[in-house]
């Protein structure tokens, strides 16, 4: 869809032309895969998929939006939020109304046409998307001035506190913060970040494996406990340690024995995870395209065998890339147990890698997946309608 689509929906819902378009772009994880709440290290990009909020400020606190993707339209005040079970992509940005406001910031009502290309339940964080969409507009509509940071912890909280689902902050940190051509290095611990360079040589290549994540809720809740039980019991001979990200692996050769098994190889991932993720970083730095597509497969080995978040369709979708010509590297990014794997291809490859992609995983699985081809682009912005 375009821009005179858009115009042309919101003329059709409005009677007028919109003023504003707002964008936000969804995000895939490079490498570092469950630190997060470890307090480690991640690096995600942004991703040439995005949500739009085509918008006109209003005189009053009244919010109209129109979803194309839906087909769906809802309107709420500002002096009443709550969410909307009819209309679930709305409570995102009734939420982030609600966080803002609970800041003290008085917010300005609009009417919005709202169209992303982000699938929806692939792993690729459309949620984030659309707050962060819908942030950047409630600061410019209602004249507001808010730091890129607070705006994406703002957008957190509306997620984690009015929707009820529990995020990190990756996701709106990669929506707000994002650089065409860049990843970001972020700081779990601190949120701290720097932007590390992605060769245009290189391409993202997303696929769904088309398997969704039925087991997540409990195997994350688990898996926190076990890294939580293992800092607990390292914390006997590292008594500095709060967190895994503390941990070496020189700590975990010396004192694994005090640790169960299963135990041991849960923080051996994360140990290893964060120090992939560091070492990444670096070889990104050094335009190492090679070594940093190494680095995915051991990510995705140590997912699969110490963590054991991974599915057999997800290994598959690996295997299946590492046939094809231009790939650097592959594996599984998000939580797991289904989902899509993240591949790092040759710019000039991308149509033949994701046919034969395609082909590959079908005569494995029997199902044809839906795969993604993005460039790394920029995070949000928001911006008179030309």
């Amino acid at each position: 869809m375009d821009r005179h689509a858009i115009a042309r929906a919101f003329a059709a819902a409005y009677g007028t032309a919109p003023t504003l378009l707002a964008r936000a772009p969804g995000r895939v994880n490079l490498i570092g895969e469950h630190t997060d709440y470890n307090e480690g290290f991640v690096l995600p990009v942004a991703i040439s998929r995005a949500v739009w909020i085509a918008a006109r400020p209003r005189a009053d606190r009244q919010v109209r939006l129109f979803s194309l993707n839906f087909d769906q339209r809802v309107t709420f005040s500002l002096d009443t939020l709550a969410p909307d079970a009819s209309a679930p992509w709305s409570s995102y940005i009734r939420g982030v109304a609600w966080a803002l406001q609970a800041e003290g910031y008085r917010l300005r009502g609009f009417d919005g046409v709202v169209w992303g290309d982000v699938p929806i339940g692939a792993g690729l964080s459309s949620s984030a998307a659309i707050e962060v969409a819908a942030a950047r507009l409630f600061v410019a509509v209602s004249d507001l001035d808010l730091d890129p940071v607070r705006l994406a912890l703002l957008c957190q909280r509306a997620e984690n506190e009015f929707v009820g689902v529990r995020c990190g902050i990756m996701d709106q940190f990669i929506a707000t913060l994002g650089r065409r051509h860049h990843a970001l290095l972020i700081d779990c611990r601190d949120l701290s970040y720097r932007p590390v360079p992605v060769q245009p040589a290189a391409a993202v290549v997303v696929a769904d494996t088309l398997v969704r994540r039925g087991l997540v809720a409990s195997e994350y809740n688990q898996r926190r406990a076990e890294c939580e039980e293992a800092v607990r019991r390292l914390q006997a001979v590292l008594p500095g340690i709060r967190a895994l990200r503390d941990v070496t692996s020189a700590d975990l050769e010396r004192y694994g024995t005090l640790l169960p098994a299963v135990i041991w190889r849960r923080a051996r991932h994360v140990v290893t995870e964060n120090e992939r993720t560091l070492e990444g970083a670096r070889r990104l730095e050094q335009g190492d395209l090679v070594g940093f597509g190494q680095l995915m497969f051991a990510s995705h080995a140590s997912l699969r065998d110490d963590y054991a978040v991974s599915c057999p369709e997800l290994d598959a979708m690996v295997e299946a890339a590492r046939e094809q010509p231009g790939l650097y590297g592959a594996r599984m990014t998000g939580a797991g147990f289904g989902g899509c794997t993240v591949n790092l291809v040759a710019a000039g490859r991308v149509a033949e890698f994701c046919q034969g992609l395609m082909a590959a995983y079908a005569r494995r699985t029997g199902q044809v997946p839906q795969v993604y081809a993005c460039t790394v682009d920029d995070g949000a912005t928001v911006e008179p309608w030309a």
